[in-house]
């Protein structure tokens, strides 16, 4: 794998996510990294040090400390925040992160009661980055490094899942950053079209599953922007109050150690009321049980295979959530919505504001994926229905 342009690609992800003005000399600029990953790390760091940022550079915990700590730590100590978190988070403007576990299942027998626990701890810091997002002042972006761990969860040699990263970061291209504009700028097109019509709610139709979703007012579609390399989809938080009907994922998914397939939910009234998977159901009702909007959705979303060439199951959201193949993929998310995808002032989008609009609050957020051929219909304001995707591709 050519790490300088994979390097190159991560940086250029950066400043395209970045939505007020460019980034400046002496900015602060975090790389947090798994070991595996330092390779690439050491390689972006050398182009932000002569770029004359200023570059934090952080290794995550290993798979054995991350067990550790759930299984030995007190709740105190799990939910843990250094003092200096809240204020070293406010002065950060730009976060590479690079992804590479070598142990995936090392979390499969954690309650994830105790995982969620972490998550909620970590909200404060997480507030601080989408405000400063919002407000130009910082941006994200997050990649995978090939591991022997990645590649044998996904049932792939690492000869086959390194060549599924190339494909989809066009790290084959002899421009990949080139290419990864020119992408993005199609798929951008494609979400203000989305955000333009006057869509009340969408009906997703397969062999398998038909659901309707409400969109809800003030919302819009976005997509990635850089943020995740890749990001192909094209994505909505709708109000959940509004989902009913069955939702059917097919493509496996792999979290916290577990494998879950075949997944069967049925929605009244925005929630689970019947829930049962192939593979893995008791982890699944576990997740569901969380808390009160873990049975809810917070985001639906369309990826067009026409931008995606990722045909295979990696074992990793980031990928899997991006699936091209033949017919695209739709994917829901339980739990949390995306703040970002209202319409308005984002600024005055307080707790009681989302929650008049139907926006969902969990610690949650599993995203599950159909690539089923599927026919989608937006089902606009004035009555009429009007097909915006089909054979895995947008048509409008």
């Amino acid at each position: 794998m050519d790490l300088k342009k994979y390097a190159d690609i991560m940086i250029f992800a950066l400043k395209s996510a970045r939505k007020g003005g460019k980034f400046k000399q002496g900015e602060n600029i975090l790389v947090s990294y798994d070991m595996p990953a330092l390779p690439l790390a050491e390689e972006i760091y050398a182009k932000l040090i002569e770029e004359r940022f200023n570059v934090v550079l952080r290794p995550y915990a290993t798979e054995k400390m991350s067990k550790i700590l759930y299984t030995k730590g007190s709740d105190k100590q799990i939910k843990f925040m250094p003092p200096w978190e809240k204020l070293f988070t406010e002065n950060l403007n730009g976060l590479i992160a690079l992804r590479a576990p070598q142990d995936l299942a090392n979390l499969k027998d954690v309650d994830p009661k105790k995982i969620a626990l972490a998550t909620i701890a970590r909200k404060p810091v997480r507030e601080i980055m989408d405000d400063r997002e919002e407000r130009g002042l910082f941006s994200w972006t997050l990649a995978n490094f090939p591991t022997e761990g990645l590649a044998k969860q996904a049932g792939l040699s690492i000869k086959e899942y390194e060549a599924q990263i190339k494909k989809a970061c066009f790290l084959n291209e002899k421009n990949p950053a080139k290419k990864f504009a020119e992408v993005t700028q199609a798929i951008n097109e494609v979400s203000k079209r989305l955000s333009s019509l006057p869509i009340a709610k969408l009906r997703t139709q397969s062999e398998s599953m038909d659901l309707e979703i409400l969109l809800g007012e003030k919302r819009r579609f976005i997509s990635g922007g850089g943020c995740n390399v890749p990001s192909f989809e094209i994505f909505t938080s709708p109000d959940w109050r509004g989902t009913r009907g069955v939702y059917y994922s097919d493509l496996m998914s792999f979290r916290n150690g577990n494998y879950v397939k075949d997944i069967h939910l049925e929605f009244k009234a925005g929630r689970v009321v019947k829930a049962s998977a192939g593979q893995g159901e008791d982890f699944l009702k576990k997740m569901l049980s969380l808390d009160r909007g873990a049975c809810q959705i917070g985001e639906y979303s369309l990826t067009d295979t026409r931008f995606s060439k990722i045909d295979r199951f990696m074992a990793d959201t980031l990928y899997d959530e991006n699936f091209g193949g033949k017919y695209g993929n739709s994917h829901i998310a339980l739990g949390s919505s995306y703040s970002d995808t209202f319409s308005g002032n984002i600024a005055k989008l307080d707790k009681k504001l989302k929650k008049e609009l139907g926006f969902n609050e969990s610690a949650l957020h599993w995203d599950l994926v159909n690539t089923q051929n599927k026919l989608v219909s937006a089902i606009l304001k004035n009555g009429k229905h009007l097909t915006i995707y089909e054979n895995g591709r947008f048509l409008v």
